[in-house]
């Protein structure tokens, strides 16, 4: 980070992160009836609902009013009645928390079985 030449490339991917934060925080207020796919993939959504919910996932994906108040939980708003819509900072922090949790369900999709005599994960 010397350099402007090592400098630009972070700005650069800097930049990308905010701007989907930003279109993640003012889509949701503007198009809240969309289908969430539209701006998250099968499974960001998924991912989601199977840590907040723990339960089935739904056929048809859910709507974009219901995944981002979820995705800002992730990010520590509090969704209280009278509390303003999540903001780029819950957002942001959710989308990250959203990213490790693919990573951990990619992970068991993958594994092997692994034996534990506490927890046997087989898949």
């Amino acid at each position: 980070m010397e350099t402007a030449d090592r400098l630009e490339p972070c700005l650069a991917l800097y930049m990308i992160v905010a701007w989907r934060t930003l279109f993640v925080t003012m889509f949701g207020r503007i198009y809240p009836d969309l289908d969430c796919e539209f701006i998250f993939t099968r499974e960001e959504w998924q991912a989601v609902h199977l840590v907040l919910n723990q339960t089935s996932l739904p056929k048809i994906p859910p709507k974009i009013s219901e995944i981002i108040p979820m995705i800002a939980r992730l990010g520590g708003h509090l969704g209280r009645k009278n509390d303003s819509p999540p903001g780029p900072k819950s957002i942001w922090i959710g989308l990250q928390r959203m990213r490790d949790f693919i990573l951990v369900l990619d992970a068991i999709k993958n594994a092997q079985c692994i034996p534990s005599e506490d927890i046997p994960i087989c898949v």
